[in-house]
């Protein structure tokens, strides 16, 4: 944040954040902030009736919330960070306490899903808590809105062939039969916490574990990447089981009567982190289901008058926009989703500085594991994690700032990338079109 900064040495602790310094402030001035969020904790999107209640003998919590819905808990987190964001914006003369916006200056736009709106509205009652912020959002409710959607909209068979290919090298070491190889481990533990072969599943000769040779990646035009195979279902299992440890106050009940460690549970979700870095990451797959999202945050920082902007989304959203850029790996302290956590913040902060040109800071704002599951109060002397983002090919100063022209020019790229898929169309004139373009090669 423009308060914060984090020391970023390989592996980053909690201690390594520290108060951007006076002379910082005598230096730069904060213009804008604009704010990618994944929702906040959600109730599984698979209920203990479906084929995730059948691999497990146990019972899963009962959530205060609907199937994919935000959950109480959830609520509370987003007004939390809300108002550390509200504290943080005062602090640097954008907003005051109590503050009511200009018409234009501030946006609210969440995806049309239950979960989204429902952060965002959290968010902004913490944040400006007398405004009464009405949500933007374009479809009915629990319609996917295009923007937010990680849908592929420029489909061939040169290039499903060379995005699998990709996938493939990436995380297959050159096959897909490769992928699951780095689970193995990880789908051992899980059996294990789920106590499968008690399961009815087991007993009908339904499931008769997770396999690591049977990933099937699924490229279709209008549709999200999708996955056939142990690797899909395994997600599902690991996805309930980390929202049940966030949720579940006795970490041991949460783990259905297992005793696990934090390196446990970091095993455990990195089998649906792995899952999504598969669909969303790879670079030809990225520039195409981010498109949308590149074009709305770029045009958000290039907004006159615009002073703040909330985008509410999902992890693939962060994932595949951060993928798309070119961010350098990274690993996120005291968290145990490594990448984008739940209701973690990719944040854009514009500063103008003395020498009358623009800068980007660009980091991730998140709760820790234990903020998550104990609900601290986040103000200016109780932060969230706060991780400086870095680009491949971006030389940021030495205040870890990049100036804005080459953060555009970066924006413009990938929005070119996408377009280049588009054989026989001029990419400078696509680049002006505003709308999602929906186009099937031949």
């Amino acid at each position: 944040m423009g308060i914060l900064v984090a020391i970023l040495l390989g592996s980053l602790s909690a201690e390594a954040q520290i108060e951007r310094s006076t002379d910082f402030h005598s230096r730069y001035t904060l213009k804008e902030a604009v704010v990618l969020s994944r929702h906040n904790i959600r109730s599984p999107l698979s209920g203990p009736e479906s084929a995730l209640g059948r691999i497990t003998p146990h019972e899963w919590f009962h959530w205060s919330s609907g199937k994919s819905e935000l959950s109480l808990r959830g609520g509370v987190l987003e007004t939390e960070m809300g108002q550390f964001f509200r504290k943080w914006l005062v602090s640097e003369g954008l907003m005051n306490e109590n503050h009511l916006p200009a018409e234009g200056t501030m946006r609210f736009y969440a995806n049309s899903m239950q979960r989204t709106i429902a952060t965002a509205q959290y968010f902004s009652s913490g944040m400006l808590p007398v405004a009464n912020v009405k949500i933007e959002h374009h479809y009915d409710l629990n319609t996917m809105d295009p923007v937010f959607t990680p849908q592929l909209t420029v489909v061939s068979e040169d290039y499903c062939a060379r995005a699998r290919q990709q996938i493939a090298d990436i995380f297959g070491n050159g096959s897909l039969k490769g992928v699951g190889v780095k689970m193995a481990d990880n789908y051992a533990l899980l059996e294990k916490v789920l106590d499968v072969e008690q399961s009815t599943a087991w007993q009908a000769g339904e499931f008769t574990g997770f396999k690591t040779n049977d990933t099937e990646i699924i490229l279709e035009l209008n549709k999200e990447p999708g996955m056939g195979g142990s690797l899909k279902t395994a997600c599902s299992a690991s996805d309930a089981l980390v929202l049940q440890y966030y949720e579940e106050p006795d970490e041991q009940k949460a783990a259905f009567n297992h005793d696990l460690t934090r390196g446990d549970w970091e095993k455990i979700s990195a089998v649906k982190d792995y899952y999504g870095d598969i669909l969303f990451t790879a670079p030809l797959v990225a520039v195409n289901v981010a498109h949308p999202l590149l074009q709305t945050i770029l045009n958000e920082l290039r907004t006159e008058g615009r002073q703040f902007t909330f985008l509410c989304g999902h992890d693939s959203n962060l994932g595949s926009v951060l993928a798309a850029l070119g961010l350098t790996d990274y690993k996120l302290p005291e968290a145990i989703e490594s990448k984008t956590p739940i209701g973690s913040k990719l944040v854009f902060e514009k500063w103008l500085g003395a020498d009358g040109k623009e800068y980007v800071a660009m980091n991730l704002v998140y709760q820790s594991v234990d903020q998550l599951r104990q609900k601290p109060l986040l103000m200016l002397e109780n932060r969230p994690m706060v991780f400086p983002i870095s680009l491949e090919g971006l030389m940021a100063n030495r205040d870890g700032l990049y100036l804005l022209s080459d953060l555009e020019a970066r924006f413009e790229e990938c929005i070119a990338a996408y377009y280049q898929l588009l054989t026989g169309i001029n990419a400078e004139v696509a680049i002006s079109r505003q709308e999602p373009c929906f186009l099937q090669l031949p």
